[in-house]
């Protein structure tokens, strides 16, 4: 006889899910003000986002939601983006990545990068036929990953305060 071990997969240290992906931006990426178009950085956060949570989940995972993005400075032509993820929180099959979007001017190399986006997504792992399955738990390491961890449980109780405030107005 065999034993069987656990179903839940092993916690990773939050610093394992870390991913970051950089490119130049090109003419093809302004929209009619000149500066790169916001569409074109949220596929960047998505990109970045789910290659964090892939690497988290140790296989495929969709994203489920953007709880927010946050644009605070233009990206142009040029400039080398930088986009930053980690899982922040986990749950059965869920988790959320933040990503820190930065930008390095074309015209001013020797500058600190620039920060010009935040985002905040939600992620499921999926299986080979698109149901859901379980993910490993984050281990948060530092005072910013417990920080982050906490945050991500606020954004998770609003957004599931808001499904059912919703559902339950739809009801009446």
């Amino acid at each position: 006889m065999t034993d069987h071990l656990s179903a839940a997969p092993q916690g990773k240290p939050t610093s394992y899910s870390r991913v970051t992906l950089s490119r130049i931006m090109t003419a093809v990426d302004v929209n009619l003000y000149g500066t790169v178009h916001g569409g074109v950085l949220m596929k960047f956060v998505d990109d970045v986002a789910g290659a964090a949570a892939a690497r988290h989940s140790g296989g495929t995972a969709v994203t489920a939601a953007i709880d927010e993005i946050v644009f605070s400075e233009a990206v142009r032509v040029g400039d080398l983006v930088h986009a930053h993820a980690q899982v922040n929180w986990t749950g059965q099959t869920s988790m959320e990545v933040g990503v820190r979007v930065v930008s390095e001017r074309w015209d001013s190399a020797e500058d600190e990068p620039v920060r010009v986006a935040t985002a905040y997504l939600v992620f499921v792992g999926v299986d080979v036929g698109g149901a859901p399955r379980p993910v490993r738990p984050v281990l948060p390491q530092t005072a910013e990953d417990e920080r982050r961890y906490r945050e991500a449980e606020i954004r998770r109780a609003h957004r599931l305060a808001k499904r059912r405030a919703i559902q339950a107005h739809r009801e009446l």
